[in-house]
Formats: structure tokens, C-alpha cells, sequence
């Protein structure tokens, strides 16, 4: 068995909480932040048999696209410092696959 730990963005999670539902995944599903902008994410916790991992993966992959935003630098505004917007990559998925040593279900 093995526990996979997804983070996504808050915009993919929605899409792959339904992908999760209509494939039977169970997952549980944690608000958290961080990342380069500290914007919003979505953690997904999901346990599942060894022979699952990959399909579970794919549904990951497929719901987590990466896109291009633009952001504005810290400038400081007191010295007349100003800069131009920043086009940086934000999106896709961090996902780890950890080995369950025992699993209990009260």
C-alpha cells in the first residue's frame, strides 16, 4: 500500500476532486499555501493498493496543467524603483508516494 500526498493548485482541485469521484479514488482533501507566490493550494491525501499508484498518478497529472502568469516583483516605491512584470510558470503538481507500513480502518 502507499500514501500519495498531491498538491495542486486551488484552480485544478475542483477538476480533480470530480476525477477522483467518478474513478472511485478516495482522497482526503486539505487547504494549504505556499509555493512562490503563496497563493492558495489544495493538498490531497490518498491511500491506495501498490497496483493503483500509477493510475492515480496519471488522474494527477492529467487534472494539474502548468500555465504561464505574470507578477509584479517587490519594488520600492520610496526610491522611484520600479520594475516590469515577471512571466513565471505556476500550476502543475507536487506529488509524493510514500510507503504505508500498516493500515487500520476503525
Amino acid at each position: 500500500m502507499k500514501l500519495i500526498y498531491a498538491i495542486v493548485q486551488n484552480k485544478d482541485a475542483g477538476r480533480l476532486s470530480k476525477k477522483f469521484n467518478e474513478n472511485n479514488v478516495r482522497a482526503t482533501k486539505l487547504a494549504s499555501t505556499g509555493g512562490f507566490l503563496s497563493e492558495g493550494n489544495t493538498t490531497f491525501i490518498i491511500g491506495v493498493q501498490d497496483e493503483k499508484v500509477d493510475s492515480v498518478l496519471e488522474l494527477i497529472k492529467d487534472c494539474s496543467q502548468k500555465r504561464q502568469e505574470f507578477v509584479n516583483p517587490v519594488v520600492n516605491s520610496h526610491a522611484g524603483e520600479f520594475t516590469q512584470p515577471l512571466e513565471i510558470t505556476v500550476g502543475g503538481a507536487i506529488v509524493f508516494v510514500t510507503p504505508v507500513d500498516e493500515f487500520k480502518r476503525f
